[in-house]
């Protein structure tokens, strides 16, 4: 069974559509996947309760999520009859063009916040937009749909970044130090995980003690340091258990565990199994 479950990408450079069903993200319940594509998708109808990379959300009607590539999501609970209107990239035709700038806006605005609540006018705006986007991929044939995909992305990324910055400005949120220096962790402990699980290595990385990171972090989000950069490792061996065929060896090396044997004990004592059982748990 395992060995059938799909990887979340995308076939085409570029789709739009509303058949995101309840059939389709069962299939990624109660276990993460890494999103290999870029997903923006409009909920209009229904609620999902979900994990993003470090981040526990509840989408419902009117709201707007960002999956960035590289995000590792998981589906909790899946409620009421779906409506979601979706627009995503490939992983080919994300890596394989020069989308850096474009894509580290977008990221930079949706970091830690993957999820936005629109206003009944905005979320019908946006809808306009998706259903405007789903016409223009269904009418095009394969060759236009190549020449239009990198307007498509400019723009799509732009309305994204608007749309957070308008509503950051509306609500007048204002960042404290310690959510700064919050996000800021997060942010490196999600490009560093794989290399470095020293809590000592970030808190020299932004230049403060190690005791003030760690309370810092403890009084903001009640987890430690070691907990969030567990919860990144263990999240990524748990995708690759499930949805690739990788030997647990080469899951153990591409994490950067010094040996098989502690690997399967960091993740025994995080899950409770080792990795085989948890990967041959139905």
């Amino acid at each position: 069974m395992d060995n059938t479950i799909p990887k979340f990408d995308l076939p085409e450079n570029w789709l739009a559509g509303t058949d995101i069903s309840k059939e389709l993200l069962g299939l990624y319940k109660n276990y993460p996947v890494r999103l290999k594509c870029e997903i923006m998708a409009l909920c209009m109808e229904g609620e999902i309760e979900a994990s993003v990379n470090l981040n526990h959300i509840t989408v419902n009607k009117n709201d707007i999520i960002t999956l960035m590539p590289g995000s590792i999501f998981q589906i909790n609970d899946l409620n009421g009859d779906l409506k979601i209107y979706f627009v995503g990239f490939s992983s080919k035709y994300v890596e394989n063009n020069d989308k850096a700038k474009i894509l580290l806006d977008a990221i930079y605005s949706t970091l830690g916040k993957p999820k936005i609540s629109l206003s009944d006018e905005g979320a019908m705006m946006t809808e306009k937009y998706f259903k405007l986007l789903i016409d223009i991929y269904e009418m095009s044939d394969e060759k236009l749909k190549l020449e239009i995909a990198d307007n498509i992305f400019a723009d799509t990324h732009k309305g994204i970044s608007l749309i957070y910055k308008k509503k950051t400005d509306n609500e007048n949120i204002t960042s404290s130090k310690s959510e700064q220096l919050c996000k800021a962790f997060t942010q490196l402990v999600m490009q560093h995980y794989k290399d470095n699980r020293n809590v000592a290595w970030y808190a020299e990385k932004l230049g403060i003690t190690h005791a003030h990171l760690c309370s810092i972090i403890k009084q903001s989000t009640g987890k430690t340091c070691a907990d969030i950069i567990s919860s990144m490792v263990i999240m990524d061996a748990k995708s690759q258990l499930k949805s690739t065929h990788q030997s647990v060896q080469a899951i153990s090396d591409s994490l950067n565990f010094a040996n098989m044997s502690f690997f399967g004990k960091y993740f025994k004592r995080h899950v409770g199994m080792s990795p085989l059982e948890y990967r041959n748990k139905g």
